[in-house]
């Protein structure tokens, strides 16, 4: 037998095979949705699919103690990002979340998703155990996840806002902090609901009155949750058949490519189809939790676990809005919806977790 060299036994053949599983049904789906055509979005996905995926086996071979390192500079600077975001951002479906980079359009807020939960993770790993229990524990980190929060909602982006702050709450919680914090803090956060309703804007406060009741205007705010709901149901078992989908085709289906993708797929592939794609995500999840189980260093551990949160987050979140489960938030489906931003957020999170699996690995053999 020809023997294989060392650089490609260490190449992550299973990890790459579910990541372009996934990303590769999305293509067949983008391609449906423009009406057979790769362009506009099919194709500049796969580019996007094959740059990011690279640049996550790169990021997965460095040492795990840059990202450590680092972790605090990086938080600083995407804050600077989104403060760049309110002065010098365009305006895009009626929010301000953008910054022309010229080959693409970066949301810096997408990369606090990923930044936060690094920081956070750097600033336990270095809090000694017992000190979690105490109000040095607490107040940094709500710092931290209130600053960036707070500038996402003035953008105004909630869904993003809330991404932040639950990829935060996860290390928090993973760290050890009293259960009663957190048991209490979401009590009080339902008791003062009506309170914080008062302050979402008009449109915010419509989508989730649409969502308590999508009937009450069908043809308005309602629309999307209607025909998401019609084309996922259209569906069926086996679907209408690949090209065949009528709700997105005749444009009855908004945003079919973007935030909608789910119901695009259900649409042709129906009830089969949705299958492949939660056991596609069920695969990423399942291989990012060992990482997070196997981590050899707390900031390891810590950081794979909100990470992993992270990117489960995006598929709950999509999946119960297209579903009439969720108000719609505009929370993209990992891999699978088009966009740059999302892409580069969810890879940014494959390569970290691969750098803590590869540190994992070099320790057990370091130390056996």
């Amino acid at each position: 037998m020809i023997p294989v060299p060392p650089a490609i036994q260490r190449i992550p053949w299973k990890l790459i095979a579910i990541l372009a599983g996934i990303t590769g049904f999305g293509l067949l789906v983008l391609y449906s949705a423009a009406g057979g055509n790769w362009s506009p979005w099919a194709w500049q996905q796969g580019v996007r699919f094959l740059v990011f995926l690279g640049a996550a086996l790169v990021l997965g071979r460095f040492p795990l103690r840059i990202f450590e390192n680092f972790a605090y500079i990086a938080y600083i600077g995407i804050l600077i990002l989104l403060l760049a975001v309110e002065l010098l951002g365009f305006v895009g479906g009626g929010s301000q979340r953008w910054l022309n980079l010229g080959f693409m359009n970066l949301q810096p807020s997408e990369l606090m998703k990923v930044t936060i939960v690094v920081a956070l993770a750097h600033f336990y790993a270095q809090l000694p155990p017992g000190n979690t229990r105490t109000f040095t524990a607490l107040w940094p980190a709500l710092v931290m996840i209130g600053l960036p929060a707070g500038l996402v909602m003035l953008q105004p982006d909630l869904g993003t806002a809330l991404a932040i702050s639950i990829g935060g709450v996860v290390v928090m919680f993973c760290a050890g902090l009293p259960f009663w914090w957190f048991a209490s803090t979401a009590a009080a956060g339902i008791a003062a609901l009506p309170i914080l309703f008062s302050f979402l804007h008009d449109y915010q406060q419509k989508r989730v009155l649409i969502f308590l009741d999508p009937e009450s205007d069908p043809l308005g705010a309602g629309y999307h949750i209607s025909q998401s709901k019609i084309a996922i149901g259209s569906g069926g078992i086996g679907g209408k058949g690949f090209l065949n989908g009528s709700q997105s085709h005749l444009d009855y289906l908004p945003e079919g490519h973007t935030d909608f993708i789910f119901a695009t797929m259900a649409e042709e592939w129906g009830l089969i189809g949705g299958f492949a794609l939660l056991f596609g995500f069920f695969l990423l999840l399942r291989w990012s939790t060992r990482v997070a189980l196997k981590a050899r260093t707390r900031f390891g551990q810590l950081t794979a676990a909100g990470l992993t949160m992270t990117i489960f987050f995006y598929i709950a979140i999509n999946l119960m809005m297209v579903m009439g489960l969720a108000p719609v938030v505009g929370i993209p489906l990992p891999l699978f919806s088009y966009g740059g931003s999302s892409m580069l957020t969810i890879m940014t999170c494959v390569g970290i977790i691969l750098a803590i699996e590869n540190d994992s690995k070099t320790g057990h053999r370091r130390f056996n």
